[in-house]
């Protein structure tokens, strides 16, 4: 009989206090992680007024990391470890050109510079020319497929 009037009162005693804890909580904003206030305040304008940073393709190399089609017809493509959608050319500066029936290529054009076809994993010096498969040398084997 004890046990249950203990039991009781401590359950009371909770209903009473979480209300109150919780309003006190609802109130205090919550902070804001892992940026300067400087950088914080930056991103706020940019999102209150939909802008995004045009960032321009750096280097003497450009390089195709890597491409995902997805069946509803979107694609992402990464050009120098940057992830961009493939009619998106704000975030690098590269406009991509996809063909379905070739899918680990890529046609780049960054800005005024004629187009270049890339396959994945492939690097150009945009100033020569000169391609770069980026194994050094080296080959790829996969095994063979079991039928």
């Amino acid at each position: 009989m004890k046990h249950t009037h203990c039991l009781m009162l401590g359950l009371l005693i909770i209903s009473i206090t979480c209300p109150a804890r919780a309003e006190s909580t609802a109130s205090a904003p919550f902070g804001r992680l892992f940026f300067t206030p400087e950088k914080r305040l930056a991103l706020e304008r940019q999102r209150l007024s939909n802008i995004q940073e045009t960032q321009t393709l750096e280097g003497a190399t450009m390089s195709l990391d890597g491409v995902v089609q997805r069946s509803s017809g979107k694609s992402t493509v990464w050009i120098n470890g940057r992830a961009q959608d493939e009619h998106d050319a704000v975030r690098t500066g590269v406009t991509v050109h996809l063909t379905p029936k070739n899918p680990g290529h890529a046609q780049l054009s960054p800005g005024e510079e004629s187009p270049t076809q890339l396959k994945v994993g492939e690097a150009i010096n945009r100033a020569t020319g000169e391609r770069n498969d980026r194994l050094g040398g080296g080959i790829v084997k996969t095994p063979a497929s079991r039928r």
